[in-house]
């Protein structure tokens, strides 16, 4: 294992804790907007669907976040565990983000994700819809990184 490929605890078989640890590290690694610190919690030949898109390999993770970040301004991301069983974690979530004209959305979404035994996602399949939303009508007001740990999370916000 290269220091590129280093194990990501915690690591499956995952517990409720160790599940919900692990949603949290992703949701606080994609709310930094570091397409290349995100990169590292995937293998090196991870597969995606986001969307329509497919994205294979940490280069082509980089260049999707690097890309989508660029167009989605301002993002907040809130994740949540949905379901978890031995090396694979559902969740639930929801991002707002305006685009260069100043329109807010709310994107609501689910994801599964499968894990090697080295705690690294190597599958990822994600679907998402996007609402537009009046800027009064957002709720994730925290300063752009990490959600602050007494933010509400989606089931406290009624989302």
């Amino acid at each position: 294992m290269t220091s590129v490929d280093e194990a990501k605890p915690p690591f499956p078989p995952f517990t409720r804790e160790t599940a919900i640890q692990k949603v949290r590290m992703a949701e606080d690694g994609w709310n930094s907007r570091n397409p290349e610190r995100v990169s590292l919690a995937y293998t090196s030949d991870s597969q995606w669907r986001n969307r329509a898109e497919f994205v294979t390999g940490r280069k082509q993770i980089v260049d999707f976040l690097d890309r989508k970040w660029k167009r989605e301004l301002e993002y907040r991301l809130i994740k949540e565990l949905w379901a978890f069983d031995g090396n694979r974690i559902a969740v639930r979530f929801a991002y707002e983000w305006h685009d260069d004209s100043g329109n807010w959305y709310r994107s609501y979404g689910n994801e599964n994700w499968e894990f090697t035994e080295t705690g690294l996602m190597q599958y990822r399949h994600a679907s998402i819809n996007d609402l537009p939303i009046m800027p009064e009508d957002r709720k994730f007001h925290w300063p752009l990184g990490r959600r602050p740990d007494d933010h509400p999370g989606l089931t406290a916000l009624g989302l």
